[in-house]
């Protein structure tokens, strides 16, 4: 009479094997499941704001204008793909929740030098520098454009 014995088909080798890569798979699907958009760092105090307002001019350029006092502070003419990439982002969001071009944007400079563009009509937040020194430098140069009064800190 045989006596049939069952032989193990895997390794040891082969079992540690297969236990990390379940293990890693289980550690990359808990990972993907958080949220980690809302991870950031807390944002610096701002140490200027300037509310603007955009518009289409018929030309093709982009007003830029003062939100407070109406005056147009600058144009944006010609190609300025970042620029017009950033501002047709925002205003795809306001038309997405029936929103008007009413309430201003902010760009904040904060005091860690970080500029950000934000919508006060969606509460959307761009960190600017994000996106690289030159990209950022095109709306920083909007405050030299409107001599921006700073932030008081009372």
């Amino acid at each position: 009479m045989s006596i049939l014995q069952s032989k193990d088909s895997l390794s040891p080798v082969a079992k540690i094997l297969v236990a990390t890569g379940m293990v890693i798979l289980l550690l990359l699907v808990f990972i993907n499941s958080r949220d980690l958009s809302q991870v950031r760092e807390p944002d610096a105090v701002p140490t200027k704001v300037l509310q603007l307002r955009f518009e289409d001019r018929p030309d093709g350029s982009i007003a830029v204008i003062n939100y407070k006092t109406g005056q147009e502070i600058d144009s944006v003419q010609g190609e300025a793909g970042f620029v017009r990439g950033t501002l047709r982002g925002l205003a795809q969001e306001r038309k997405r929740r029936g929103l008007d071009g009413g309430p201003p944007f902010e760009l904040i400079y904060r005091a860690d030098g970080r500029l950000t563009l934000f919508d006060t009509a969606t509460g959307r937040m761009l960190d600017l520098e994000s996106f690289g020194p030159t990209n950022a430098g095109t709306f920083f140069k909007l405050f030299d454009a409107s001599q921006a009064v700073a932030v008081s800190k009372s």
